[in-house]
């Protein structure tokens, strides 16, 4: 059975519950930032899952926003492929190009880093690792680090951010190897940078772990093509939420 992200931050939430027991008057919440115009330019940031629900995501704001995510070329002269944005160490090096893509700015971005983080990789090659003891890609320290450094810049560039919590990592022999209680782990890290930064959380690890089990593939951290549909209208929710459009 898969542990849940809220049962792993429950001892944050009964820091939470306490504190809003004080006497103290609670701060009075910001205004809400004004509703953006149509169309809206939406910057997609995550790993082969984002891959899957991106055209998704486009359907969805058909109309209403542009959505651009990082794109490579093949070979010279082929079709351009969704860039997959992998972990936190290519994030670092990557999201000034990332951010001038199409000619920027943007004024929503949803981005996500863990999957890549968390996987096992050989320490000689740096290779994809199977084997469990072999480190992860991005030690959780490591990992926390570079997403603060990557929100941060992601802030500078003014456009609003949600960030998508990472995906379950289902149960069975994954390969590269891959440890469920990770997710949870990384998760939690996460969760930590966006409440220091103030940026919103489309929390999408709770909403496969409440969805129906065959959406996702198993023993895979892939889903299916209705995986990522729901995905995609999962995050087009969230996009909407943060500009303040209204779903249809």
């Amino acid at each position: 059975m898969r542990s849940t992200l809220l049962k792993a931050l429950s001892p944050l939430a009964l820091l939470l519950a306490a504190a809003c027991a004080s006497p103290a008057a609670p701060p009075a919440e910001a205004p809400a930032p004004p509703a953006l115009a149509n169309p809206y330019r939406v910057l997609i940031l995550g790993d082969s899952i984002s891959i899957g629900y991106t055209p998704f995501v486009r359907q969805e704001l058909e109309g209403v926003a542009e959505v651009v995510r990082p794109m490579r070329n093949r070979a010279e002269g082929a079709s351009p492929r969704p860039e997959n944005c992998e972990g936190t160490n290519k994030g670092v090096g990557s999201i000034e190009r990332w951010l001038a893509m199409e000619g920027g700015p943007f004024d929503v971005i949803h981005f996500n880093f863990g999957l890549h983080d968390m996987k096992r990789v050989d320490p000689a090659s740096g290779r994809n690792s199977n084997d469990p003891l072999d480190p992860h890609q991005a030690s959780p320290e490591r990992y926390q680090r570079q997403l603060l450094e990557i929100t941060r810049r992601l802030k500078a560039s003014g456009a609003r951010l949600v960030f998508a919590t990472t995906t379950p990592v289902p149960p069975g022999e994954l390969r590269p190897y891959r440890e469920p209680a990770d997710a949870v782990e990384y998760n939690r890290l996460a969760l930590e940078v966006m409440g220091a930064e103030g940026v919103e959380v489309n929390d999408l690890f709770g909403f496969i772990e409440a969805a129906d089990p065959d959406l996702q593939k198993p023993a895979d951290v892939h889903f299916t093509r209705e995986g990522s549909r729901a995905l995609g209208g999962a995050v087009a929710t969230a996009v909407r939420a943060l500009a303040g459009t209204p779903t249809p």
